[in-house]
């Protein structure tokens, strides 16, 4: 199929999948509702394009509904996976201040970074740790971007609020590690719907002139996934990692945030898999920026799951990075 077709086909099977589901699955294994099956769109080498369909590993009833869905359209216009439960990947280590045992098991930055730079361990001052994930102007004043639940948390938390780096997880404690205050963020509804999980942080004045350097140099520009992309990112946990786009466009990404905000649906959607030997994330990846080779930024990683992929490390997901700094307001420096 083309890269309409597929578009066509995807609509096509939401009405689809969700009266199969009604039929067929059992509340136990979809979310508050949410639909059974993640829908999208997976770029082949040739440039064609499959129907992504997405369902959780232990789920049975959804995999007789994904089944259907291969029925109807034909295993050579269908590219089917199993997920791991997908979870919003910030640090979920006790924030008590135990920072050896978590360095140990972490190879990316989770120490005191002077000056601040991509890839860093950042968060929230109530919360444990996430990456810092890129340098964006907000109003004319220079910004850290990461996701919301990584530099705001809970709908608690105030504009205003703390932001240490490292995140508290790996010690950092305010006023000692302060380097900014929460200043925007887009909300998350409890059990709701979503498109990005993001927010900024403005950097206090001694921390305006960070290292922008990432590994491919300066990344200042974005663009629009197509699929296939080979990417990488820099994160406080797993540190440079590599990837390939296995599907764009995903829908009803439904993703755990655990008591305060539940689980998310989440649409328009990017998957990487990791084309090495480990993940491509883990926790306290998220917030991390995703670019292709070249240095062209795609998205802000926000969740992953623990299997699938190629080598069953896990899938990652990733907010298209357009999407993340039109909400904000923001460019990247």
């Amino acid at each position: 199929m083309d890269e309409r077709e597929a578009r066509e086909v995807k609509a096509q099977m939401v009405d689809y999948t969700r009266q199969l589901s009604e039929r067929l699955v059992r509340p136990s294994d979809v979310a508050h509702g949410a639909p059974a099956l993640a829908l999208g769109l997976a770029r082949q080498p040739d440039g064609s394009y499959q129907l992504a369909v997405r369902y959780r590993l232990g789920t049975s009833s959804v995999r007789s509904v994904a089944r259907r869905v291969v029925d109807k359209i034909g295993p050579e216009d269908t590219d089917v996976r199993r997920t791991g439960r997908i979870r919003g990947l910030s640090d979920e280590t006790d924030v008590r201040p135990r920072p050896p045992v978590i360095r140990a098991r972490s190879l990316g930055e989770t120490g005191r970074v002077r000056p601040l730079r991509p890839g860093a361990s950042i968060a929230h001052v109530d919360v444990s740790a996430g990456t810092l994930g890129a340098f964006v102007h907000v109003d004319g004043a220079v910004h850290v971007l990461s996701n919301y639940h990584v530099l705001s948390g809970t709908p608690q938390a105030s504009v205003g609020d703390v932001v240490v780096q490292p995140g508290p997880a790996d010690g950092g404690r305010a006023p000692r590690d302060r380097v900014g205050t929460l200043a925007a963020r887009v909300e998350l509804e409890p059990n709701g719907r979503a498109l990005v999980d993001c927010a900024v942080a403005r950097l206090d004045d001694e921390f305006t002139e960070p290292d922008l350097q990432y590994p491919v140099g300066r990344v200042t520009t974005t663009a629009g996934v197509l699929g296939g992309e080979s990417v990488a990112k820099i994160g406080r946990t797993t540190a440079v990692t590599y990837g390939r786009v296995t599907a764009i466009e995903l829908d009803d990404v439904v993703v755990g945030y655990g008591d305060e905000l539940g689980e998310l649906s989440f649409d328009r959607q990017i998957e990487v898999e990791s084309t090495g030997p480990g993940p491509f994330s883990r926790g306290g990846d998220s917030g991390s920026l995703v670019y292709r080779e070249d240095g062209v930024a795609l998205g802000l990683l926000f969740a992953g799951s623990e299997s699938g992929g190629q080598n069953g490390s896990g899938l990652t997901y990733v907010n298209p990075i357009d999407a993340v700094l039109g909400a904000l307001g923001a460019t990247l420096v």
